[in-house]
This record gives structure tokens, sequence and C-alpha cells, in this order.
């Protein structure tokens, strides 16, 4: 008989509350969804920036995410839980990347990255397996930003 051990998130904490997609990593079903869909405001920020400081962003949100969601997998015990989805924030945001704005590439987008990152395709799933820490939570996710975002160019 195995015991499933309830994790407790400290919200209080910075590091954490980021992991956490300011909250919604913690939706009871969808987690990774839920997080997707708390970047699209963030997004629509990030789009009042030239396509160079949007870059930098991304890699200052990139490079930060690898100590954010390493730090909270440590603190909770767990890695790559659920609940932690700033790699979801960066996927969508690297998926939106010169993408011209609209609700329809908003959606699209979102399917896009949501699809790479729920099913995995090569070389997703093989990152996913093999790398661990922040890195390994953020890289795959950066990945399937970046197979959305080619989709992405070429139908906007």
């Amino acid at each position: 008989m195995t015991f499933k051990t309830k994790v407790i998130f400290n919200v209080s904490s910075p590091v954490q509350f980021l992991a956490l997609g300011f909250g919604s990593g913690l939706a009871p079903k969808a987690p990774g969804t839920f997080g997707t869909l708390a970047a699209v405001p963030v997004y629509l920020l990030l789009t009042m920036l030239t396509p160079t400081h949007y870059a930098i962003m991304l890699l200052i949100m990139s490079v930060a995410g690898i100590y954010i969601c390493g730090k909270t997998a440590a603190d909770v015990g767990v890695h790559d839980h659920g609940a932690i989805v700033w790699d979801e924030f960066v996927g969508f945001f690297i998926t939106m990347f010169m993408v011209p704005v609209s609700w329809q590439s908003i959606v699209v987008g979102f399917l896009l990255f949501r699809f790479f990152d729920i099913l995995k395709p090569w070389p997703i799933s093989f990152i996913d397996k093999k790398m661990t820490g922040g890195l390994g939570i953020m890289f795959d996710d950066i990945v399937a930003g970046l197979f959305a975002l080619l989709i992405m160019q070429l139908i906007f």
C-alpha cells in the first residue's frame, strides 16, 4: 500500500509564488494549462516591448526560472511538481515571440504550446526524462516553446 504525501507550498515565498505562476499552478486539475492561461496577461504586457527587449526579458526569465523552479522543487522535495508552472510561462512567451498579437494568435499559440508540452515528442521527452534540477524543469518547456514558435512563424 502506498500513500501519497501532500506537498505544501509556501505562497508567501516570492520564489515559490513565481514558480507557482502567481498561484495558477495550484489548480487541482491541469495546472500546466492554468499556468499557461495565467501567462497570457503577462504576455500582453511583454508585447509592449521592442523585440530586442522582449528577447532580453525571455533570457532573464529563462535563467531566473532555472533557479526559481529548482529551488521550489528542492524546497518541496518533488522534482518538477505539476504545480511548478514558471516553465509554462516561459515556454508560452517563447511560442509567441515576434508573432502578431491578436486573439487568434494567442489561441493558436496556447494550443500549440500545450500540444508540445503535453505530448512531449522527441527530443522534448528525452530532455524531460534525462535532465534534472531547475535546468531540467525549464529546458523541456523551452524546447516545446521553440517547436511551437516555429509553427507560429509559419502560420503568422
